[in-house]
């Protein structure tokens, strides 16, 4: 089962309403998608930090074989 960019970029925003989100998917085929995600929220955090809360966030969606969203590439700061 696929899943949307806009899907995606939807449960990031929950999480992380004022960021700048940009999905894009690299391979066509709604499995395998690149993530930048900019927010305020991880001035002060190291990457793994910022990383993991937008995993969190998606958490849901790559749940082992059933979930939808197969690879992520992710980028996370804060605004410079």
């Amino acid at each position: 089962m696929a899943i949307e960019a806009q899907q995606i970029e939807e449960l990031i925003r929950a999480r992380f309403p004022q960021a700048r989100i940009t999905i894009t998917d690299l391979a066509g085929d709604g499995n395998h998608y690149a993530a930048e995600v900019i927010d305020e929220s991880f001035r002060g955090q190291n990457r793994v930090q910022q990383q993991r809360a937008v995993y969190a966030a998606l958490k849901d969606e790559m749940d082992g074989p059933a979930g939808a969203l197969h690879a992520m590439a992710l980028t996370t700061k804060a605004p410079e």
